[in-house]
């Protein structure tokens, strides 16, 4: 019902067969309807009813009994009242026109036509003409009130509210609503080793070729005439901002030049004249393409509207797929288009040229009954058809910077997904029951006379205790420089940071973690935190100085341990035990802990909804900085707390005044309080310029006047952000002069708009550099979040985004008592 007809006459996507063949059915059982209830009399109209009803009147005595009962059944018809079809708009009427007049026979005489005769017969004629004459002017008189009647239900209607109807959903929409329906967990799961049975989807979505712009880049001051493939790659540079964090990084923008340069020059040939960097100039196609965007941004509503349906159509075709008889949503069904490999960090292939996929260099993978995909680039055709339900993937290709595999598969709200999170966090309580012997053994290992004994349990309290990734060797030409436990290096420790002598136990560990992302933490082994209970962190104190000592700033600090043998060692401890097992326990028996102890804390049942979900927060922010998950600070950010402080600052002296206005108000004073003043030229002004804008874009044809039309939105914006700061600066005063009470309230009401925007200021200021979303995302048990919101009666949407909510569907259901514990583990 949202799929494009498949060419194949297998095609289970074949939904505009079943579309008119419930169309067919549909009106059959319609026309079948119908015919049945046109043998009822009441769908008879009443004229052809009186006309029977006298032809039945005029047939022989013999068939008296029967005409007699049809016209008594016809008259008792008449006297119901007769509804005349409204249009959609107005309201159904009594026909006001009198019922037809009763017709008496008059019987005839046998005789020679007297004059008593003759005159009865006058009489009778004479009555007739009166009472014709009479219903006549019934009728008139009836026919004049009718108009008057309408009027009155017209006025009547206008008065009566319109009741707005249900929001229609979109066709994406009632999908998504429709595939909730299929609960996996309850459903039975395929056979052992197979990921599932039948599997039928519309293959991968390839990017539209390109299309030159004929802009030609400049070199030594000379345009360059450049093929089509050829401009391309110089649009890929002239697309990267020149102040951004690629090129405008001094230590990653001469990696970036390298890597470009020698694929650029590789397209371009040896004898083309382009060979040194300095002397091109990609101006004109960057200004090109800043134009580009302006005129996009100058779109119109129906065009904005056109660019929804055609992307819209391409999802419907691609965007899902059929496993097992049940819809599932395909995550990345787009093929990634080329462009400037960018990667993260100081990634030493930064630049490079990712090449377009073809649709040889793609694996489809269906089940041998469905039909294969259709190939949506005319004179090509896949690279390899598979049918291995083993695995999850729908298609496959590589691509050429790292040689890596990549594939489409399905989105993070599908059953597949499901299944494989809610057996990681099930595997991750499983560890519940197990850490105490675990930390036993390392514990022991600690003091170990061998020095691999010491190194392995040494890791394995950092992996536990810091919640570090284990690591591995990587060749630095082919990927960034990121470090694990294994693969730390003495250059990444510093002993005694802030010099403070021989009793400091404080290490300052500094490096490149996944995707590049700083790890910098002074841990002070010294503390409570790693000593209490035994935790041993004075002596991995002591160790880690062992591991270091003559040793270069280059070398391995865990020169005898590689991720193999803890990797191994894990594994013999717990059957399935990782370090990422770990991280996931870590993440959610921390985020437990600490929303346990704050519940018990005195005054939390006075708190609101809304200062329980910032307690929730803080927890969260706890288990993003144990595992390192942190963002760098945009610049929409900062000017976010810089707006947001000013407002906040501009309320407290708004508070300030309302005191003052209330001292005058109570001194009697009242004459001199400050009235808030109308800004309406300042509005109409605005209204004016963003209709002028719109009316630009409507008319636009040109691509000079699209950019006019994108200057103007942009002025009029500005304009309506002086209103804004304009109503805001003033909202604190009235139109009139208000009483002691009104003052009073007013106050009272500022108070809480400061403690709630400082609560909003200190949560973004908190949170600005810490990543919230990745520890919910992959490392803290949903089910924890789900049973804090039902005891707290928390909305889910508080702590949840739609994303989440529809990933962890399955974790919806759990009591509100529900603990992250080892009796979790045995659901598998």
């Amino acid at each position: 019902f949202f799929f494009t007809k498949s060419k194949s006459p297998r095609s289970a996507f074949d939904f505009d067969i079943v579309g008119r063949q419930r169309h067919k059915t549909t009106s059959t059982i319609s026309n079948l309807t119908m015919a049945d209830d046109s043998s009822s009399e009441d769908d008879i109209p009443l004229g052809q009813l009186r006309k029977a009803s006298a032809k039945k009147s005029a047939k022989p005595d013999a068939v008296v009994s029967s005409s007699t009962s049809a016209s008594s059944s016809a008259r008792a018809r008449k006297k119901r009242p007769n509804y005349k079809e409204a249009d959609n708009d107005s309201e159904e009427e009594f026909d006001s026109s009198p019922p037809p007049a009763k017709k008496r026979k008059v019987k005839k005489e046998n005789g020679n036509g007297n004059s008593s005769n003759g005159s009865s017969s006058t009489k009778v004629v004479k009555a007739k003409k009166e009472k014709k004459e009479k219903n006549g002017k019934k009728a008139a008189a009836a026919k004049k009130k009718t108009p008057v009647k309408k009027t009155s239900t017209a006025a009547a209607k206008k008065k009566t509210p319109v009741k707005k109807g249900l929001k229609q959903m979109e066709r994406a929409e009632r999908i998504s609503h429709a595939m909730q329906a299929y609960l996996w967990w309850n459903a039975e799961d395929p056979p052992k080793g197979c990921q599932w049975v039948k599997m039928e989807h519309a293959g991968v979505s390839f990017p539209e070729r390109y299309e030159p712009h004929g802009v030609k880049m400049l070199y030594d001051g000379e345009e360059v005439k450049m093929s089509s493939t050829e401009e391309e790659a110089a649009t890929f540079f002239a697309a990267m901002d020149p102040e951004g964090m690629h090129l405008g990084n001094p230590k990653t923008a001469p990696i970036f030049i390298k890597n470009f340069m020698a694929d650029f020059r590789a397209i371009l040939g040896k004898k083309h004249l382009i060979k040194d960097f300095d002397k091109c100039d990609f101006g004109p196609i960057r200004r090109h393409l800043n134009e580009d965007k302006l005129v996009k941004k100058a779109i119109t509503d129906a065009e904005r509207k056109v660019n929804k349906d055609v992307k819209n159509t391409a999802m419907f075709k691609y965007g899902y797929s059929l496993v097992d008889g049940h819809l599932e949503k395909v995550g990345n069904y787009n093929m990634e288009p080329p462009s400037a490999f960018r990667g993260r960090g100081e990634h030493p292939k930064m630049g490079k040229l990712k090449q377009r996929v073809a649709p040889e260099q793609v694996m489809i993978n269906v089940s041998e009954c469905a039909p294969v995909p259709i190939c949506n680039v005319p004179g090509h055709s896949w690279g390899e058809l598979r049918h291995d339900p083993t695995v999850q993937w729908l298609c496959q290709w590589t691509e050429n910077i790292n040689n890596q595999n990549k594939y489409m598969q399905l989105a993070a709200q599908s059953s597949f997904k499901g299944k494989s999170d809610r057996s990681k966090y099930n595997k991750a309580a499983k560890l519940c029951g197990n850490i105490d012997k675990i930390r036993a053994d390392y514990k022991k290992n600690l003091k170990a006379k061998s020095h691999e004994a010491r190194q392995l349990a040494t890791a394995m309290w950092v992996i536990d205790r810091l919640a570090l990734r284990v690591g591995g060797e990587k060749d630095t030409d082919e990927e960034a420089d990121t470090v694990g436990c294994c693969s730390l290096r003495v250059e990444h420790l510093k002993f005694d940071p802030n010099n403070e002598g021989e009793d400091s136990k404080e290490i300052e560990l500094e490096f490149l973690g996944k995707d590049s992302m700083l790890f910098k933490q002074t841990i002070d082994f010294g503390s409570t935190l790693y000593t209490e209970n035994n935790g041993m962190g004075e002596r991995v104190y002591e160790n880690f100085k062992s591991f270091c000592k003559k040793k270069k700033e280059s070398d391995d600090v865990f020169s005898d341990l590689t991720p193999t043998i803890l990797n191994a060692h894990l594994k013999s401890i717990m059957d399935g035990l990782t370090a990422k097992v770990f991280r996931t326990y870590n993440a959610s028996k921390t985020l437990q802990d600490v929303i346990l102890k704050t519940e018990k804390t005195a005054g939390w049942k006075g708190l609101t909804a809304a200062e329980k979900v910032v307690e929730y927060n803080n927890a969260n922010r706890e288990v993003a900085i144990l595992c390192n998950h942190q963002r760098s600070v945009s610049k929409a950010a900062e000017a976010t707390l810089g707006n947001l402080g000013t407002k906040l600052q501009t309320l407290k002296d708004q508070k300030k005044i309302l005191k003052k206005i209330l001292k005058k108000i109570t001194e009697g004073k009242a004459d001199k309080v400050p009235l808030k003043k109308d800004p309406i030229k300042l509005v109409e002004k605005a209204n004016k310029a963003m209709e002028k804008a719109k009316n630009m874009k409507e008319k636009a044809i040109t691509k000079e006047e699209k950019i006019a039309a994108t200057e103007a939105g942009e002025k009029a914006k500005v304009l309506k952000k002086e209103v804004a700061d304009v109503k805001f600066s003033e909202m604190h005063l009235w139109t009139s002069t208000p009483n002691k009470d009104q003052v009073i309230k007013r106050i009272e009401m500022w108070s809480e708009k400061i403690k709630k925007m400082e609560m909003n200021i200190k949560h973004k200021d908190d949170n600005k550099e810490v990543s919230l979303g990745t520890s919910k995302l992959n490392y803290m048990d949903p089910r924890i979040s789900v049973a804090f919101c039902k005891r707290n009666e928390v909305p889910i949407e508080k702590v949840f985004s739609k994303t989440l909510r529809d990933k962890f569907n399955w974790s919806m259901a759990v009591p509100p008592d529900w603990q992250f514990n080892e009796e979790i583990a045995k659901q598998g």
